[in-house]
C-alpha cells in the first residue's frame, strides 16, 4: 500500500504540473491547444538524452524545459495569429507531427545512434542509486514534512477567508454560503489525502526506496511552480492574461502587445510541460514515442475542466479526481463486472469518464472550483 500510494502522489503531481501548464495557456489566456503532449515529449527526450552524454540531471530537466519553451516560440510565431479552431487544429498537427518524427528517426542515445521506435532505456533516474545514512534520511523526511505542513495552511487559509463571510446574512454575502461549504469538503478531502501521503512517503524515505525520493521532488517541483504560478496570475502581467481571454481587443486599445504577452504564455505553459516530460520519463524508467500520445493531451483536458478553467488549485484538484477515478474503476470494475474483457472495461471506464463530463458541463460548466464569469469555454 505504501508502494501504491507514492506511486499514484508521483502521477498525480505529474500530470497536475503538466495539467498547469495548459491551464495558463486555455485557463488564463484563452489559447487553446491540442498539442500540449508536445512539450512533455521534447522534455522527456531531451532531459533522457543530455543525461546519457553525461549532462548533470540538474542541468539537464532544465535544458529540456528550455527546448520545450523554444518549440513554443517557434509554434508560437506561426500560429498564435490564428484563433479559436484553427489554433486548436494546428496545435494537434504539431504534437503528433514531433511524436512521429521522434518515432522514426535515430536518436543519438550515449554513443550510438537507434531508432527511436526502439525506445530509450537505461538513463540515469535522480536519487535512483543513493545510500543515504540516517541524517540524509532525516533530512529528506523533514523536506516532506515542511512541504506536508506548507499544505496543510494554505488548505486552512484557502477555507478560513470564506468561513468568516459565510455568517453574515446581508444579501451580498448569502451567495459565499455554498462556496464555503464547497471549500470546506474539498479541503477536508485534500488533507486527508495529503496526511495519507505524507505518511507513505516518510516510511518509504525512512527506509529508502528511490520512488519515494523522485515523489519527494514531483512534489517540491509541483509545489514551487503551483507557488510562483499563482504570485504571476495575480500581477499585472497575470491581469493581462485575463483581459485578453475575455476580448483582446480591449487591451490591445490600451496599448499592450496581445501577441507577445500571448506568446509569453504559450511558452512559460510549454516550459512547465517539459518539466513535467523530465519527471516522467524518471518515473517510466524507459520511454517510446507511443507514452506520448495526443490521448495525454486531452487527459490534462479533463483534470483543467474537472477542477475549473482558470484556477490553478482546481486544476490540481482536477488530477486528483482523475487519478483516484482511474484506481477506483481499475481496482473494482473487474470484481463488478466479470463477464467484461479488458477491452470492454477500459471502454466502458471512458464511456463513464464521459458521461461524467456531460453531466458536470450541465451542473457546472465551469467546473468544481472554476467561476462562471470567468469560464473561456465556448466563447
Amino acid at each position: 500500500m505504501v508502494q501504491y500510494l507514492v506511486f499514484l502522489a508521483i502521477s498525480t503531481s505529474i500530470f497536475a504540473l503538466f495539467a498547469l501548464g495548459l491551464n495558463l495557456q486555455w485557463g488564463f489566456t484563452g489559447l487553446i491547444n491540442f498539442g500540449h503532449v508536445v512539450f512533455m515529449t521534447l522534455g522527456a527526450y531531451t532531459t533522457v538524452l543530455l543525461s546519457l552524454k553525461g549532462v548533470p540531471l540538474l542541468v539537464a530537466a532544465p535544458i529540456g524545459a528550455v527546448v520545450a519553451a523554444l518549440l513554443g516560440l517557434i509554434i508560437g510565431f506561426t500560429t498564435l495569429r490564428l484563433r479559436e479552431d484553427y489554433l486548436a487544429i494546428v496545435t494537434i498537427g504539431v504534437g503528433e507531427l514531433i511524436r512521429l518524427i521522434v518515432n522514426n528517426q535515430d536518436l543519438p542515445v550515449g554513443d550510438t545512434w537507434i531508432s527511436g521506435a526502439f525506445g530509450i532505456q537505461s538513463y540515469p533516474i535522480p536519487l535512483a542509486n543513493l545510500q543515504p545514512n540516517l541524517f540524509l534520511k532525516l533530512v529528506t523526511i523533514g523536506l516532506l514534512t515542511v512541504l506536508a505542513g506548507i499544505t496543510f495552511y494554505w488548505l486552512w487559509r484557502w477555507i478560513r477567508p470564506t468561513r468568516a463571510l459565510a455568517g453574515v446574512d446581508s444579501p451580498k454575502r448569502v451567495g459565499k454560503k455554498p462556496e464555503f461549504i464547497l471549500r470546506l469538503v474539498i479541503g477536508a478531502l485534500l488533507g486527508l489525502l495529503s496526511a495519507a501521503i505524507y505518511i507513505s512517503g516518510v516510511i518509504a524515505l525512512y527506509d529508502y526506496d528511490p520512488k519515494a525520493g523522485l515523489m519527494l521532488l514531483s512534489l517540491l517541483l509541483l509545489a514551487f511552480v503551483f507557488w510562483r504560478l499563482e504570485v504571476l496570475v495575480r500581477s499585472p502581467w497575470g491581469r493581462v492574461l485575463k483581459a485578453i481571454r475575455e476580448d483582446e481587443e480591449v487591451p490591445k486599445a490600451l496599448g499592450k502587445n496581445v501577441f507577445w504577452y500571448k506568446l509569453q504564455s504559450f511558452m512559460l505553459g510549454g516550459a512547465i510541460a517539459g518539466i513535467a516530460g523530465a519527471l516522467f520519463a524518471w518515473q517510466l524508467s524507459a520511454i517510446y514515442p507511443d507514452n506520448f500520445q495526443p490521448q495525454l493531451t486531452f487527459d490534462a483536458w479533463i483534470m483543467v475542466i474537472l477542477g475549473g478553467s482558470g484556477n490553478n488549485i482546481g486544476t490540481i484538484l482536477g488530477a486528483v479526481i482523475y487519478f483516484a477515478y482511474d484506481t477506483l474503476t481499475r481496482e473494482f470494475l473487474p470484481r463488478i463486472f466479470t463477464n467484461l474483457s479488458s477491452d470492454q472495461l477500459g471502454a466502458f471506464r471512458i464511456m463513464v469518464i464521459g458521461l461524467i463530463l456531460m453531466v458536470l458541463m450541465i451542473w457546472r460548466p465551469q467546473g468544481i472550483l472554476g467561476k462562471k464569469e470567468e469560464l473561456t469555454l465556448g466563447k
